[in-house]
């Protein structure tokens, strides 16, 4: 009730709060008539607020949407991407505190049309370095963000790595489209949604906390980020491992599981434009406990790229 109104202009409900109970009331009626009527509808909720249960079903209490987009996430993340490299590690919790909340609703990770309006500048505009770094890093950010637990969101034009700030006035610079870089971007994207769709350890617990694994994600000094998904099953764990520096690593991750971990996809792969580091590696685990898992693997981490690595059954 007090949105945008300064002290006198506004009055507080009948219990003295700042909620509008009418309109909070409206919205459970519409989406709970909405799910039991249509039950594989979407109804998702622009929300950038604090306000708790947004996507909780309305008999615990929420406003029944099915999924709330996850602005803090954004935000942060696209703070510590537009960083260069050698000042990521002062600003390791952009990174990594969208997993501290990831399954208090059920999210969806907007990369929306408000971060490429008013100034703001393309994704890819964003991304500091020269033009293969710009690359490198929008490659590794879209890796990051698929293996993220939540839905994704990608606005028109980041699908090919649009240079340009987006305008309403005209069209997409398909031109740009046509160029090598943006189809290798594109091509990247195609891969990540199939491999998405493919493999249940990336969708099937989305919003449920059994569905994430950290491996490390205190390494700010290495600007390395490493974690599992799990299937509802625990029969398919894909790790996902992100080196935001632009130097290959020797790293060594611990893994749940013993047995042979196969690169599914390298964001850093000579068909996405990369270098071609640790493309296609299959990797055997060793009886070397590191971070506090009994088994782990030793590999050379590409520079700002994205690693997928299934468990082979």
């Amino acid at each position: 009730l007090d949105y945008s109104r300064d002290e006198g202009q506004w009055i507080p409900n009948i219990h003295g709060g700042n909620q509008n109970l009418e309109t909070i009331e409206f919205l459970k009626r519409l989406n709970a008539n909405l799910y039991r009527r249509y039950p594989h509808a979407a109804v998702i909720a622009e929300e950038s607020t604090a306000f708790p249960g947004v996507s909780r079903p309305v008999d615990q209490g929420g406003l029944g949407f099915g999924y709330k987009w996850n602005m803090g996430w954004m935000n942060d993340t696209l703070d510590y991407m537009s960083r260069d490299p050698i000042h990521r590690q002062y600003h390791h919790r952009e990174i990594t505190f969208g997993f501290d909340y990831a399954f208090d609703e059920n999210f969806i990770l907007p990369l929306s049309h408000d971060e490429v309006v008013h100034g703001k500048g393309s994704l890819l505009g964003r991304m500091p370095g020269d033009t293969w770094q710009k690359f490198a890093n929008l490659r590794a950010y879209y890796g990051f963000m698929w293996g993220h637990p939540g839905k994704k969101l990608l606005f028109m034009g980041g699908e090919f790595a649009q240079s340009s700030e987006w305008s309403h006035e005209g069209e997409l610079p398909w031109i740009e489209a046509a160029q090598k870089p943006n189809q290798q971007v594109t091509a990247l994207v195609r891969e990540l949604n199939a491999l998405h769709r493919r493999e249940p350890a990336l969708h099937q617990q989305d919003c449920q906390p059994g569905g994430l694994q950290w491996i490390e994600g205190g390494d700010a000094a290495h600007s390395v980020v490493a974690f599992v998904r799990w299937d509802s099953e625990g029969q398919a764990p894909v790790a996902v491992v992100s080196n935001f520096t632009p130097m290959v690593q020797d790293y060594r991750i611990g893994l749940p599981r013993a047995g042979t971990w196969t690169t599914i996809l390298n964001t850093d792969s000579t068909v996405f434009g990369g270098s071609g580091v640790s493309e296609g590696v299959s990797l055997v685990t060793e009886a070397i406990s590191w971070h506090g898992m009994e088994h782990s693997i030793a590999l050379s981490l590409p520079p700002l790229a994205t690693l997928y690595l299934r468990l082979e059954s």
